[in-house]
């Protein structure tokens, strides 16, 4: 069940260097806001699937399920609900603020990622 995957982790690394680079220096109204949760549950698949040996589809609908509960949590302000606001990295990790297109976000990077993967990465375990 639990593996190893060289190339899954690297690409991972690059994924999570794109992304705290777009949250430092990008500050605009589509990379940051849209282009960040596109990747990021890219970033969270990839690394998974470095670790868990599991089907593409069962990694993509879990990493899609983990993403939807973290926007849904923001929408219920669980960041303020734990006692955590102002604690920066409660609020970058968990989020603050929740959008109805972080969903869609979430959705177009797990199917890119999904079928990229099928297409060029392992297909099942």
């Amino acid at each position: 069940m639990f593996t190893f995957r060289k190339n899954y982790f690297l690409l991972s690394i690059l994924l999570f260097i794109i992304e705290v680079l777009i949250g430092l220096y990008v500050r605009d109204n589509f990379i940051r806001p849209y282009g960040g949760d596109f990747l990021v549950v890219i970033l969270i698949y990839l690394f998974v699937k470095t670790f868990w040996k599991q089907s593409n589809l069962v990694i993509a609908i879990a990493v899609l399920l983990f993403s939807f509960c973290v926007e849904f949590a923001q929408y219920f302000k669980v960041v303020e609900l734990l006692g955590l606001k102002g604690n920066k990295l409660a609020e970058i990790v968990i989020g603050t603020s929740y959008h109805w297109h972080d969903l869609l976000a979430y959705l177009l990077g797990i199917l890119t990622i999904y079928f990229l993967d099928k297409k060029w990465g392992s297909s099942s375990v």
